[in-house]
């Protein structure tokens, strides 16, 4: 199975608590940046999204914190696709200091809603496969 796609992010100053952590919150905007850097990476821009009348929307996330993060620490964050035979799909991702130190797990439920019906579609890895042009990031 080849590696998870992967983004690296270093940890801002004005992104910590008064603990000097990461904000927890701030977990979810490296697991999306991650996100649309894989579809980026797969040649699907927001604009070829829309242009097909879809968007992908989160059901459900998770978080489990594992280790601090502080300003300065560099992580990488990965992103794997997993598909079932459903209108949803799970996306798994890691962030770990270039130590090899697990940060946190992220794990969420998410699809494609048919921005006209406002329903999910009904096979959102044929849309995918449809607009990217590198199927390899998605494990397709």
């Amino acid at each position: 199975m080849p590696e998870p796609f992967s983004v690296r992010v270093t940890v801002r100053g004005y992104e910590t608590d008064t603990q000097g952590h990461l904000n927890q919150a701030v977990y979810l905007n490296y697991a999306e940046h991650a996100r649309w850097s894989l579809l980026h990476a797969a040649g699907i821009s927001q604009a070829r999204l829309v242009g097909r009348g879809v968007g992908p929307v989160a059901l459900e996330t998770t978080i489990r914190f594992r280790h601090e993060l502080l300003a300065g620490d560099e992580v990488d964050v990965t992103c794997a696709f997993e598909w079932t035979e459903g209108k949803t799909f799970r996306i798994r991702q890691e962030i770990r200091k270039l130590d090899g130190t697990l940060a946190a797990e992220v794990t969420a439920v998410g699809g494609l809603m048919d921005l006209e019906r406002r329903k999910l579609v009904t096979d959102p890895r044929e849309v995918f496969k449809e607009l990217a042009t590198d199927l390899d990031v998605f494990g397709l």
